[in-house]
């Protein structure tokens, strides 16, 4: 019979960061570039946890890389394991009133363009002041976003909420105008015409593929989705085809229309307003390094 796991050390807290990275980023070649390590040194690393953890964790090889059952299992409770040192650690450093440590801000995609948006100016303050902490980015989906919320991966996300959950707090931050628009070459583009509402809904429609506003808004204006993207990048390439029509941020939109690319469809009712919030876990209670962001953001943005 296998022995059972004894104490942890510091050099399986790194093994176990490693694998963790690993699966993340989704094979040994991805996650060079994040862990900033060779290929065989990583694969070395995974070796060396199954030997230690005595389990199979992963395939990889020519057929790809893939997580064993007992991989999965292990890949889940580090996870856990990683987020509750991360706590542990700004707890200490709430009670030595420093800030250390990394601060994980999920944010949907195509804001820093936007005027009403002050995050960058947020950003400024808080690194400012507390300098010694690492921000660490990441561009994702409205509905990432929240799962990652939910489950700890992220401390804040800024999104344009659709659908409130009682687990999460939020804090009004801007807005943004949503315009229809379509690409060069298209029908549309080619009139300063009004067109009508039977003609907008006979086009085809570009919109994200996953539950928001933008789905939302396009289902009740009847529009007949035939295309797809996770973000306002994929959207703006769709339109910009000559093939689609989709909504855009009117801030964003503004140097593709500028270039020629796109222009926005003569119909003032397809349109609308998005709002967009800041979200976080309303338990366990954020630590320091989440309240001090949410002030910097207070401080300067005057929805908040």
């Amino acid at each position: 019979m296998k022995a059972l796991l004894g104490q942890l050390s510091d050099a399986d807290i790194r093994l176990l960061r490693v694998f963790i990275a690993v699966v993340e980023c989704g094979g040994l070649s991805a996650a060079e570039m994040e862990l900033n390590i060779g290929r065989s040194t990583i694969s070395r690393h995974l070796k060396d946890l199954e030997v230690r953890l005595g389990l199979v964790l992963c395939r990889r090889g020519r057929g790809g890389f893939s997580l064993t059952a007992e991989g999965e299992k292990i890949f889940n409770g580090a996870r856990r394991l990683v987020k509750s040192i991360e706590d542990f650690r700004h707890e200490v450093n709430d009670m030595h009133r420093t800030l250390q440590g990394r601060l994980v801000i999920a944010i949907f995609d195509k804001t820093v363009s936007n005027p009403a948006c002050h995050i960058p100016q947020a950003i400024a303050l808080y690194t400012e002041k507390f300098p010694d902490v690492l921000l660490d980015i990441h561009v994702l989906p409205v509905n990432a976003i929240e799962k990652g919320i939910l489950e700890g991966q992220h401390h804040v996300g800024i999104i344009p909420p659709h659908r409130r959950s009682a687990s999460l707090e939020y804090m009004p931050l801007f807005g943004e105008q949503m315009s229809l628009y379509c690409g060069k070459g298209h029908a549309f583009y080619e009139t300063d015409a009004p067109v009508s509402d039977d003609q907008v809904r006979a086009e085809p429609y570009a919109g994200l593929s996953f539950s928001s506003p933008n789905m939302e808004v396009s289902q009740a204006l009847e529009l007949q989705k035939v295309a797809a993207a996770n973000d306002q990048e994929g959207i703006a390439t769709l339109i910009c085809s000559g093939r689609y029509i989709g909504f855009l941020p009117d801030h964003y939109a503004k140097s593709l229309v500028a270039d020629g690319y796109v222009k926005r469809v003569n119909n003032e009712r397809f349109g609308y307003h998005c709002e967009f919030t800041l979200i976080h876990r309303k338990s366990p209670k954020p630590t320091r390094l989440v309240q001090e962001f949410l002030a910097a953001l207070q401080q300067v943005s005057p929805a908040a």
